[in-house]
């Protein structure tokens, strides 16, 4: 076995003549420490034209050559100490002689699983395929799915992502002649290959339930943070530590909006749950509900506690799939102090409006900045985010001209603005009086609506060359009357969705990625740089399943919430939710529905079997929270 060396290790495995290994040693001189294997004994390998001068080579050269290494069963061969090569190569894998693709996909499963154990934690797995196997885009041409070696997803099964994919470039191998056709010393075809760079994904984690205190109206008050957002609310991208491009984003716009405004930032802490009155209308599905303590709890004996006690306790809408005291225990001294069906998360900073402009002492003309998360219930889709971050803007004027003025200057500023920010990518801004009716927009103008009377729009436009574009909006500008009423006063105030613009500055396609705890997203973005990102986990695997079920009642059955327990139960890995059939009973007037649900994760190795584990409980979770009947 190979003694300890400082400089990194690089494992070969699947060797044939040793040509490759030979010249990766050339290259890389006495930097690294190569350690070439093979699976066949020395004898039959020396056979191979070349074979013989290349093992020499290497041996002469430092490197170490194994015979008679199982590519999955690494873990065997390597002692504990050994194991933490940074680089794994396997190049072109074949079972051999007239091995199909399945049991191909089955070598690469297994090989990745061997080389979870032994590679090094910021380790790479390289693996070279003939055109046209991997079964990604990258191939050209690409082939039918089913007829591919589908190498993410067997990656994936040992919890690996596609970070990298590049033209096997012989020529870069001085001296590399592939062999091993048909199980024969024959060489094939390279032309197209293609070099796949893997590295190690994040885990799924499954957080715990998380209680938040915030200041409501004065009063220290306890919230049940919802099960999506527990490993999110405490992650602010807004510290000044931090540089996430949505951080960038604000520093930069306040900057700017600096040098045509007085700015004055708010630093007082703004609540993140507002009570409903009981005078007014209730809010729409698009608030997350939460459950609130308003006193500290008295911790309770567990002694004290009957099941019947813990199965009367009932969270509202979104939060069942904590499944109780069981995952929970420490919650049951919070049960008895709990309010229900009030107390929301806030859906924009505005809500505090009236209250931030009363407390504040500032001269007028000049811009109060609020910065922090906003929450909103939304279906699914890339661009529709239930957690994001807002900044608004905030000016007390004088109504009629004044406010109108202030208006106008205000969203001519932002646009200018935002359009110098967004220019490298391409994207194309706009501020218009119109509201927009793209459905994308809905969320956000219905909710701003409520708050203030929006007279400007400021929109995007996702892809400029398709003949029909998607705009989304990013934020708008409106007044909202003084609180309370004032003949001469009004309120200016602009709010933005800092997330959303962040996405368009930097090409990222799914709001999710903003949220990754892979430090490799935030070291792309080091020193405050904005533009074009390349995705940590390239063509990542994605995974349907259908599911059919009987709705008693149609007109109680809610769609948002179907969309919410498939975010909650697939920790977001749930892109798309698609109703493909209904159907009408003639005798039983019930309504059959069949959708579509399909599964792939952004940022981590997502496998069939973990899929296959949300689907059930998907399942389960939609029978117990919509009261449905699954068929």
């Amino acid at each position: 076995m190979r003694p300890l060396h400082h400089q990194p290790s690089f494992l070969l495995v699947g060797e044939g003549n040793f040509s490759f290994s030979a010249s990766l040693c050339e290259v890389k001189g006495c930097e690294t420490h190569i350690v070439a294997t093979c699976y066949e004994n020395e004898d039959t390998v020396s056979r191979q034209d070349l074979a013989k001068s290349n093992i020499q080579y290497l041996r002469d050269r430092g490197a170490e050559v194994h015979f008679c290494v199982d590519c999955t069963k690494l873990k065997e061969f390597f002692l504990p100490s050994e194991r933490d090569f940074v680089r794994i190569y396997f190049n072109f894998p074949h079972c051999g002689r007239k091995a199909g693709v399945k049991k191909n996909r089955e070598l690469l499963a297994r090989f990745f699983y061997s080389c979870a154990d032994i590679l090094a934690e910021n380790g790479e797995v390289h693996v070279a395929l003939c055109r046209g196997q991997g079964g990604t885009p990258a191939d050209q041409p690409v082939r039918e799915w089913h007829n591919s070696w589908q190498v993410v997803a067997m990656a994936a099964e040992a919890g690996f992502i596609l970070s990298d994919v590049h033209p096997f470039n012989i020529r870069d191998a001085c001296g590399y002649k592939c062999t091993g056709y048909r199980s024969q010393d024959k060489s094939f075809s390279v032309e197209g290959a293609l070099n796949h760079i893997f590295t190690r994904s994040l885990p799924f984690l499954h957080p715990r339930p998380v209680i938040c205190q915030t200041d409501l109206e004065g009063k220290l008050v306890s919230f049940l943070v919802p099960e999506i957002f527990q490993d999110k609310i405490n992650r602010c991208f807004l510290d000044k530590n931090l540089e996430h491009p949505v951080r960038t984003i604000n520093e930069k716009l306040i900057d700017e909006l600096g040098k045509s405004f007085p700015i004055q930032k708010v630093n007082s802490s703004i609540s993140l749950v507002f009570q409903d009155s009981p005078n007014s209308p209730s809010p729409p599905d698009a608030f997350w509900m939460v459950p609130v303590a308003k006193r500290n709890p008295v911790p309770k004996p567990m002694a004290n506690k009957t099941a019947k006690d813990t199965e009367a306790f009932a969270f509202p809408s979104g939060f069942s799939s904590w499944g109780g005291s069981d995952h929970c225990p420490d919650l049951l001294s919070w049960e008895s102090n709990w309010v229900l069906g009030q107390y929301y998360l806030r859906p924009s900073l505005l809500l505090s409006l009236h209250t931030v402009v009363q407390q504040a002492e500032f001269p007028p003309g000049t811009l109060l900045v609020l910065s922090g998360p906003a929450f909103r219930k939304c279906k699914l889709s890339a661009h529709a985010l239930p957690i994001f971050h807002e900044t608004a803007f905030i000016c007390v004027a004088n109504k009629g001209s004044e406010a109108v003025r202030l208006s106008e200057a205000l969203a001519g500023n932002l646009t200018s603005t935002l359009s110098s920010l967004l220019q490298p990518s391409g994207v194309t801004l706009d501020c218009t009086t119109d509201k927009p009716e793209t459905t994308q927009l809905s969320t956000f103008v219905t909710t701003e609506a409520q708050l203030h009377e929006s007279k400007y729009f400021i929109t995007v436009t996702l892809d400029a060359s398709d003949p029909d574009p998607k705009e989304i909006c990013v934020g708008s500008v409106g007044t909202a009357p003084w609180q309370p009423k004032s003949i001469d006063r009004e309120i200016v105030c602009a709010s933005l969705n800092l997330d959303l613009l962040a996405m368009q500055a930097c090409g990222i396609f799914d709001w999710r990625m903003l949220w990754t705890s892979d430090k490799r997203f935030l070291n792309r973005f080091a020193g405050g740089r904005l533009g074009p990102f390349k995705s940590i986990s390239l063509y990542p695997p994605s995974y349907v399943h259908d599911l059919s079920f009987w709705v008693p009642e149609p007109e109680r059955f809610n769609e948002a919430q179907l969309h919410t327990i498939a975010r909650c139960v697939s920790g977001e890995t749930v892109v798309s939710v698609q109703l493909l059939d209904s159907f009408l009973h003639p005798d039983t007037a019930q309504i059959s529905l069949c959708y579509r649900f399909t599964y792939q994760s952004c940022d981590k190795a997502l496998s069939r079997q973990q899929v296959a584990a949300m689907q059930m409980k998907l399942r389960e979770e939609i029978r117990r929270g919509l009261h449905v009947t699954l068929r």
